[in-house]
């Protein structure tokens, strides 16, 4: 399928470009449906959920980054958001990234899920609405007392011990016993991590020596455990918050590209964990901005290619409507067939998008649950620079894996809406995304 690109260049000084940080509570009421209705509804919160972002202003309209510590934000209801954010920040939809962090102890927002669904609690639309409207409050808000950017610093650090591939016990080609976000198997741990992508990387905003906001960008599922209707950012956003804390400048984390990645083989899924986890991700923010490289900001572009993926042929609409209506299979059965009919009856496309901070600086946005090979192939498209994957967006996807996967087996392809094949369209349309311009 051809792809349009369309690319935003805006050559401009740096002291033309100011940015704006927004910070929005959206923490679900108690009784709210908890990971679309796949585990315990909100029984209290252990930490409040955040939106956080910001909003970079410059000659042409602005551009919003936006990550939300919900498990997901899904097809109409993607659009929606970023139709709102827009309309607070004074921009067009396609301008905006709107990430899940992916906690599984928060909302999943699927209107249309919900609706083929209405005796189950899949999503609390009040609620939602209302963090909606928060959050946009949020932007309107900070947008009037912007700051200027002249400079950003870039930075990497290895994270210890958090991440492993979910994938590593394959049995004469297909996958075997899978370790999750926490595993108390001892041989599904004492397996190798497998592949990942060990790098946290930062980037932080600078206005000469004064530091505005730092992005960063970790790729794994960000739980140590859930289930239990408390709501919890987990450990990802206990080590933001430590850090914005330190730091007194925003610090916003962005899951990368953490389908097939898990802290299950250094996680047993207790309690204790949680703090344990959250201390190793924290240690890489701040080893990353040890060595940061600052340099001035003279230029940004922004490029959207909107994407439609076709849908698995393996699960046609007519047998999962079976499935979602028959009142004799579990709840979980019928939810998953829903928010799979979700993905086959939402024909818009996605947007996959971009921004480019100088001539070495990337920052893509992807959607779904997409495999870390894909962080890692944008990675090798600019050779030199620095790429930072930012995944979870439009979640309408499910997982994407790569097309040998489905092969393989396991948990995520049985979870993947779109077709098997939809790995050479999320190819060529990252090329496209991170291609330098002459």
């Amino acid at each position: 399928m051809k792809t349009l690109l369309c690319l935003f260049l805006l050559p401009i000084q740096a002291f033309a470009v100011q940015i704006a940080t927004f910070r929005a509570d959206v923490t679900p009421p108690v009784g709210a449906p908890l990971c679309g209705g796949l585990v315990k509804p909100a029984l209290g919160v252990s930490e409040p959920l955040l939106a956080l972002g910001v909003v970079l202003l410059s000659d042409e309209k602005p551009v919003v980054l936006c990550a939300v510590d919900f498990c997901e934000i899904r097809g109409a209801d993607h659009m929606h958001w970023r139709e709102v954010l827009a309309k607070a920040a004074g921009t067009s939809p396609e301008r905006v990234a709107l990430h899940s962090l992916h906690q599984h102890n928060a909302p999943l927002v699927d209107n249309a899920a919900q609706k083929l669904l209405p005796e189950i609690g899949i999503i609390d639309a009040a609620a939602t609405e209302k963090a909606l409207a928060g959050v946009a409050a949020s932007i309107e808000a900070a947008l009037k007392t912007p700051q200027n950017v002249t400079h950003i610093s870039t930075g990497e650090a290895k994270v210890l011990e958090v991440a492993g591939n979910r994938r590593v016990q394959v049995i004469d080609g297909k996958v075997g016993k899978m370790r999750g976000s926490g595993s108390k198997d001892p041989v599904l741990r004492a397996l190798p991590e497998g592949l990942i992508d060990p790098m946290l990387k930062t980037i932080s905003f600078w206005n000469g020596d004064k530091k505005l906001a730092a992005l960063h960008y970790y790729a794994t599922h960000p739980m140590s455990y859930y289930g239990d209707g408390i709501v919890s950012h987990d450990f990802a956003g206990i080590a933001r918050e430590k850090r914005t804390q330190e730091d007194g400048v925003p610090h916003i984390y962005f899951t990368g590209c953490g389908g097939n990645i898990g802290a299950g083989k250094y996680n047993d899924g207790t309690p204790p964990m949680r703090p344990l986890l959250a201390g190793r991700i924290h240690a890489a923010m701040v080893e990353s901005e040890k060595e940061a490289k600052r340099v001035p900001l003279t230029k940004i572009a922004w490029r959207h290619v909107p994407v439609v993926l076709q849908p698995d042929p393996e699960f046609p609409e007519e047998r999962m409507l079976k499935v979602l209506q028959n009142t004799e299979t579990r709840p979980a059965t019928r939810i998953s067939a829903a928010l799979r009919i979700g993905f086959i009856r939402h024909r818009e496309p996605i947007p996959f998008t971009s921004l480019h901070l100088g001539d070495d600086v990337c920052l893509l946005h992807l959607p779904g649950e997409s495999f870390v090979e894909y962080q890692l192939f944008a990675q090798q498209q600019r050779a030199g620079g620095f790429v930072c994957t930012a995944s979870y967006g439009d979640g309408v996807t499910g997982y994407i894996p790569l097309e040998h996967s489905f092969i393989e087996g396991g948990y995520e392809p049985s979870q993947a809406y779109a077709a098997p094949e939809s790995e050479k369209l999320m190819k060529q349309t990252i090329s496209d995304l991170l291609k330098e311009q002459p």
